[in-house]
């Protein structure tokens, strides 16, 4: 009975929603995660649709039962309370509300673990970075990077550890599963799983500005053999990734189309745990804001390759330990200056 209640459902939202525009793609899952995000939402709509139901029949009932009549002139009905009723119409929004929470929060759990059917199988894992306006998915056991686009193998759970390089973001791919925040200086994890081939639409779920509309790209759901060769054909055929071209390419905000590199980002930075790595490659750079509506020219980025920074990586690694013994340097007469304070 409830799995014809949910077809008829389904059968009637994408009905309803085609007249005007596409059907919806989160109750069109292709994998389990979205599966049980589809249910949960049918389960919902139908449970709420039942309540409204219930009450407009009732409303009916006593607009016409309890009607003032013509043939009744001693009317006089009775406004003081009723305890039974009190009770009533206060228990049942309360069984409402424990009926819609317990699947909910049993799904909501059982999210944050690889689904179950495949909870044997060892994730792929995949970084998935937002910088404005592209996104940057890193394979670091396959050695590969690609920009705007993802590869993943069919049946086999996907390990997404979500960050950002700038502004706040969340990746969301609707058939695969519901959306989760990408942040600067932190990393969230997020299970995925695709059981059918095919490409599905992806796209960043926060506004993050002017060019927050185009940031999306493709997840193209292959079999496990197509997965290996397009591994081994990227490791011959891409160019290697290399810190200048990461920094002027994919750390100015903007752009871009599909690229593949071998190699990953994560040899030299990890944007969860550096927050700032972005802003400070734009200064390197030269880089500066723009108001989106002014019409003056572009300010001309610096060449990388005239920066000691980017071809003598030596003098890089003395840089960041001169910084960070400033750092330390700052903290620690900050520590001294407040226990000064305090013996005062």
């Amino acid at each position: 009975m409830l799995r014809r209640l949910k077809s008829w459902t389904v059968f009637g939202m994408i009905a309803l929603v085609m007249a005007g525009c596409s059907a919806p793609t989160v109750l069109q899952p292709k994998g389990p995660v979205a599966s049980q995000q589809s249910d949960l939402i049918i389960f919902s709509i139908i449970f709420m649709l039942t309540i409204v139901a219930v009450v407009f029949v009732l409303l009916v009932v006593i607009l016409l039962k309890y009607r003032d009549r013509k043939e009744n002139p001693n009317y006089d009905p009775d406004h003081e309370g009723n305890i039974w009723l009190e009770v009533v119409w206060t228990v049942i929004p309360v069984i409402i509300v424990i009926a819609l929470s317990i699947p909910t929060v049993q799904t909501i759990y059982s999210l944050e673990e690889p689904p179950e059917a495949t909870r044997d199988k060892e994730p792929l894992v995949v970084h998935a970075t937002s910088v404005n306006w592209k996104w940057i998915f890193s394979y670091p056991e396959q050695d590969i990077e690609t920009v705007n686009y993802l590869n993943i193998p069919v049946d086999q759970p996907i390990l997404f550890k979500l960050t950002s390089a700038d502004s706040m973001a969340a990746l969301w791919i609707p058939q695969l599963g519901g959306q989760k925040y990408n942040m600067a200086g932190m990393q969230t994890q997020l299970y995925l799983q695709a059981d059918h081939e095919g490409t599905f639409a992806g796209r960043n779920a926060n506004f993050t500005g002017e060019g927050f509309e185009a940031q999306r790209f493709d997840v193209n759901a292959i079999s496990e053999e197509e997965f290996e060769d397009w591994v081994e054909e990227t490791h011959e055929t891409a160019p290697e990734l290399t810190q200048a071209e990461y920094d002027l390419k994919l750390m100015i905000p903007g752009h871009v189309d599909e690229m593949t590199f071998k190699g990953t980002h994560l040899d030299w930075i990890d944007h969860a745990t550096s927050g700032s790595y972005a802003l400070e490659a734009r200064e390197r750079l030269g880089y500066e804001e723009r108001n989106p509506n002014s019409k003056a020219p572009e300010k001309e980025l610096i060449d990388p390759n005239t920066l000691e920074y980017y071809t003598n990586p030596e003098s890089r690694e003395e840089e960041e330990s001169s910084e960070h013994e400033g750092h330390v340097a700052e903290e620690t007469d900050g520590e001294h200056a407040s226990d000064s304070e305090h013996s005062h």
